[in-house]
């Protein structure tokens, strides 16, 4: 059987099951299961070696702290906290809480490391006082949701830890090389918001003044998470601390918060631990299955095939980028953002190498381009997580509040690419 048709067969078996409602753990390790046998001749023994191989990781123990830590501070009632003090920081501008809730996620999002999560947690308790205060519900929807894709760029980023370790790359690196692009970002976000409020000020209600002693106090809402964030990737980029070391501090602190907010109680540790392990329970097997059916590509030889006939697209260097991310974009419209990654990396990081660029560099633009599919319809996650908490919108109008944000992410992507020293240059000055 040729090697054209023996591909087919698998790719093809795995979006067929995919299309059938099949979960992607299912998926990949069925169609794996198949190659193994029938194509390669070998045992099940594979899926074994594999995942006492990879998931022998020190990188990867750092992954349920970090979910541990931000479902504690969602719990504690800091989402709440953390925005007030914004919104009193940020009162001056025009845009008022539309511009506080960006950057609330932005603080947010650099402890739960999750875009979903951010976007559910701030459409459940912060649409709603937005909406009761007279914004219009077009611009509280796309603030609230294209500041969710801040979760997962800005540091600690649990995506970021999980490509680290399937690539073997250092994990203090990406988190460094998230935080340029991940500022910018967040301050193309604000611009685009004083444009809206500029063109229809009717978008947002008057903002009451606010005393001195009032933007005072808004220090102290944001001082103790922004200081565990600090100290957090102070001991990262410090060199002090392993990210998992870090990870396990910031777990602590996270309880410590929360019993000074007075939330802390054996009921909420029970379901930060419990929501940890069930997601942790996601990606593990995951990274294993993957990293199989990348074995068996590369076994018959398909991964080289595939990655010369990238190369050989003619469209330049550029063009061939603009060809991944397009496709990394139409993926991530119904598949989770880590499924991707793990599951196209074997065939895209070859490509990246022969182009000139560092895994540090495409580690965060995976990220930029990923979250970008998860705000595209018709099936865009971070879509369905919004409905989900606010269903009186339909998928289309949350759908449509998110388009004039698009252009923020599109030059934030652009930017990094024809200059990757966005990127790359805080890495090399900490490391």
């Amino acid at each position: 059987m040729s090697l054209g048709l023996v591909a087919i067969i698998l790719v093809g078996g795995l979006f067929l099951l995919l299309a059938m409602g099949a979960e992607i753990f299912v998926a990949i390790s069925t169609m794996g299961a198949l190659a193994l046998l029938v194509f390669l001749g070998q045992s099940l023994d594979q899926f074994a070696y594999t995942g006492w191989s990879e998931l022998a990781s020190f990188s990867l123990t750092a992954v349920p702290l970090f979910i541990f830590m931000g479902a504690m501070f969602g719990s504690s009632g800091v989402i709440r906290t953390l925005f007030r003090g914004t919104d009193k920081l940020l009162s001056f501008l025009p845009g008022g809480m539309a511009s506080s809730s960006i950057m609330a996620s932005a603080v947010f999002g650099a402890i739960s490391g999750s875009s979903i999560a951010s976007v559910a947690a701030f459409g459940n308790s912060i649409l709603p006082e937005m909406l009761r205060l007279g914004y219009k519900p077009r611009l509280a929807i796309g603030c609230i949701l294209m500041g969710g894709t801040l979760s997962v760029l800005i540091p600690p980023s649990v995506i970021l830890i999980v490509y680290g370790g399937y690539q073997q790359v250092s994990v203090p690196r990406l988190f460094a090389g998230g935080v340029v692009p991940g500022l910018i970002l967040a301050f193309l976000y604000l611009i685009t918001v004083l444009v809206l409020v500029k063109v229809q000020p009717d978008l947002v209600p008057p903002h009451p003044p606010i005393t001195m002693r009032e933007k005072l106090s808004g220090f102290k809402d944001v001082l103790p998470v922004v200081s565990i964030i600090g100290l957090i990737l102070g001991f990262i980029f410090g060199g002090v601390m392993t990210p998992t070391e870090a990870a396990s501090i910031g777990a602590i602190l996270s309880m410590a918060l929360a019993a000074g907010y007075g939330k802390l109680n054996r009921h909420i540790v029970r379901e930060a631990a419990l929501g940890a392990v069930k997601v942790t329970a996601m990606i593990m097997p995951l990274i294993v299955v993957v990293k199989v059916f990348g074995y068996v590509f590369n076994f018959l030889g398909a991964t080289e095939v595939m990655s010369n006939l990238l190369m050989s697209l003619p469209f330049g260097k550029y063009g061939i980028l603009v060809f991944i991310f397009v496709i990394y974009i139409i993926l991530g419209t119904f598949m989770e953002g880590i499924s991707i990654m793990l599951l196209s990396l074997a065939f895209v990081a070859p490509v990246i190498t022969n182009l000139g660029f560092g895994y540090v560099w495409f580690g965060v633009i995976i990220v930029i381009v990923n979250e970008l599919g998860l705000v595209t319809p018709p099936f865009g996650l971070n879509l369905f997580a919004l409905h989900g908490v606010a269903p009186q919108y339909s998928l289309f109008t949350i759908a449509r509040a998110a388009l004039p944000f698009y252009p923020a992410v599109l030059i934030t992507l652009a930017l990094c690419t024809v200059y990757p020293q966005l990127i790359t240059w805080l890495p090399q000055l900490l490391f």
